[in-house]
C-alpha cells in the first residue's frame, strides 16, 4: 500500500503541533473529538496549553487554503482533513461513546471500513489506546517524528580492539588518530568516550575521548570532586563530561543506583565552592507536570518541595559525609547561595546565567518541556540532564520520546554537548540485584 491514512490522537498534537507535517504523501486525519480536546486544554499555562493553541493556529492558517472537512493538500504532498463524527459511532456496545478516546477510535474504525484499499494507522502516544486499536484490527503506532531509532539509543562511548603497540603509542603521544585504528573518522562524535583494548596476550587498555579530530587521554581521569571517587569506567566517562567547562550540555542516563545524580552534584559543587567557575548549583526535578502549581500541598514552596527533593538531599548528605572535617553542611550551602533548589514550574520566562544547572529525572519531561528549560540557559551556564529512560512515570512518554533521550540523541554531533549512559549500579549489592532482576 503506497498511500496510508494516519489518524492523529490528541496527545500527539499536544506534544508536537507540527506532527501533521510528518506523513509525506499520505492522508492525515484529525477527528472532531481531537479538536474538542484541544479546546479544553488551550487555557492551560503549561506547554500543553501552548501546544493546544499552536495547533489551533496552524489549523486556522490552513483553513484559509480550503475546506478542512474536504481535505487540504499540504506542501509535503500529504492531505490534511478534519473528520466529523457520525451520528452512530462505529463502536461495540460495551465501549462508552462519550469518551474522547473511543470517539477517536470510532473514527479510525469507520475510515478503515470505508477505505478498505488503504491501511489506516492510529497514531497515539497513549499505550492503552494503541492496544485497544489493535484489538479492533486497527494498526497503531506512536508518533515517530522524533527521528530516533529506539533500538539504537546513543550510549556515548565505543569499545575498540587494537594492538598493544597502538596503546603504547597513545600513552606516549597523548593522542591518536582514528585512522591508525582503521576506524572511519566520520563514525566518531564530539566527546564520545573510547576504550582501547588489546587483541594480543599483553592485556593492555586505555581510556580516551574523541575531541572532534583525534582521540585524547581523559583530562579528569584522577579527579575525585568533593571526595567522590568514580567506581567504574562509565563513571569516569561521566566526570570527564561533568567537569569539562567547554562542554555546556551534558546528559547522563542510567538505571537506579548508577550514580547519575551523585556525580552531577559532586561535580557541580566542585565547580561552585572550590573552583568558583559558577555562582551556584541550581537543582530542579519534575515534581508535577510542568506549568501546574503545587497549591494542593500544604505549607510554603520550600515545604512543598521537600518531599520531592529528598533524593537530592540524600545525595548531598553523602557528599558531605565524604568530606569529614569540612565546613560543608546542607544549610550552609543553601544559606550561602551555593545551592538553589527550584521547581521546574517556575523555569518559564527566566534567564539563568553563570550557573551549574542540574535537571534530575529528566526522562519524565517531554521534548518541548526540555526545550523550554534549555532555552532558559543563560550565558556562561552549564546544564546537566540526568535520568533513567527505562523508568518513566508519564503515561505518554517512552524510552525514545522523553526529553532526556531526545536531547542525548539530537545533540551528540554538537561540540558543546556530551552524553554517557551509566551501566553498573554502585548504590549497593541489593540495589544492583533488584534493578537487574525486577
Amino acid at each position: 500500500m503506497n498511500n496510508k491514512i494516519y489518524v492523529l490522537d490528541t496527545n500527539v498534537l499536544l506534544d508536537d503541533p507540527s506532527a501533521i507535517y510528518d506523513y509525506e504523501t499520505h492522508e492525515v486525519m484529525i477527528p472532531l473529538a481531537v479538536l474538542e480536546e484541544l479546546d479544553n486544554q488551550k487555557n492551560k499555562t503549561s506547554d500543553i496549553g501552548y501546544n493546544a493553541r499552536e495547533t489551533s493556529r496552524i489549523l486556522d492558517d490552513l483553513r484559509t487554503k480550503g475546506k478542512l472537512n474536504e481535505g487540504i493538500k499540504l506542501e509535503n504532498g500529504s492531505t490534511l482533513k478534519i473528520v466529523i463524527d457520525k451520528e452512530e459511532l462505529e463502536l461495540p456496545p460495551h465501549l462508552s461513546a462519550t469518551k474522547y478516546d473511543n470517539r477517536i477510535l470510532s473514527t479510525a474504525i469507520d475510515l478503515q471500513k470505508s477505505n478498505s484499499e488503504k491501511e489506516v494507522v492510529m497514531v497515539s502516544n497513549d499505550i492503552n489506546l494503541r492496544l485497544i486499536a489493535n484489538a479492533f484490527d486497527i494498526k497503531a503506532e506512536d508518533h515517530k517524528g522524533n527521528g530516533i531509532d529506539g533500538e539504537k539509543l546513543y550510549d556515548g562511548y565505543v569499545e575498540i580492539n587494537t594492538t598493544s603497540n597502538i596503546i603504547d603509542k597513545f600513552y606516549k603521544d597523548k593522542e591518536l588518530n582514528p585512522k591508525e585504528l582503521d576506524e572511519d573518522l566520520d563514525e566518531f562524535y564530539p566527546h564520545q568516550m573510547v576504550q582501547l583494548s588489546t587483541t594480543d596476550d599483553k592485556n593492555k587498555s586505555a581510556l580516551g575521548r574523541f575531541d572532534g579530530k583525534k582521540i585524547v587521554p581523559l583530562i579528569f581521569d584522577k579527579s575525585t570532586p568533593m571526595g567522590i571517587k568514580p567506581l567504574n569506567r562509565e563513571q569516569k566517562f561521566a566526570l570527564e563530561l561533568l567537569l569539562n567547562d567547554d562542554i555546556k550540555v551534558v546528559t547522563v542516563s542510567g538505571k537506579a543506583g548508577t550514580g547519575k545524580t551523585l556525580l552531577a552534584l559532586a561535580a557541580g559543587l566542585q565547580k561552585v565552592t572550590n573552583e568558583k567557575i559558577f555562582e551556584r548549583v541550581l537543582i530542579a526535578r519534575p515534581v508535577v507536570p510542568m506549568g501546574k502549581d503545587m497549591g494542593y500541598l500544604p505549607g510554603s514552596v520550600e515545604e512543598k518541595l521537600e518531599p520531592w527533593m529528598q533524593p537530592i538531599l540524600d545525595n548531598l548528605n553523602l557528599i558531605i559525609h565524604s568530606n569529614e572535617g569540612s565546613y560543608l553542611s546542607i544549610d550552609q550551602l543553601i544559606e550561602n547561595n551555593f545551592i538553589q533548589i527550584e521547581a521546574l514550574t517556575y523555569i518559564r520566562g527566566r534567564s539563568i546565567p553563570n550557573q551549574y544547572i542540574i535537571i534530575d529525572e529528566a526522562q519524565n519531561l517531554s521534548k518541548h518541556e526540555v526545550k523550554t528549560i534549555l532555552t532558559r540557559v543563560g550565558k556562561d551556564s552549564k546544564i546537566i540532564l540526568t535520568g533513567d529512560p527505562f523508568q518513566i512515570d508519564n503515561p505518554y512518554l517512552d524510552k525514545v520520546n522523553n526529553g532526556l533521550s531526545q536531547v542525548a540523541n539530537h545533540f551528540y554531533e554538537e561540540q558543546l554537548a556530551g552524553h554517557i549512559m551509566l551501566l553498573k549500579g554502585e548504590r549497593s549489592e541489593i540495589a544492583q540485584i533488584s534493578s537487574d532482576l525486577l
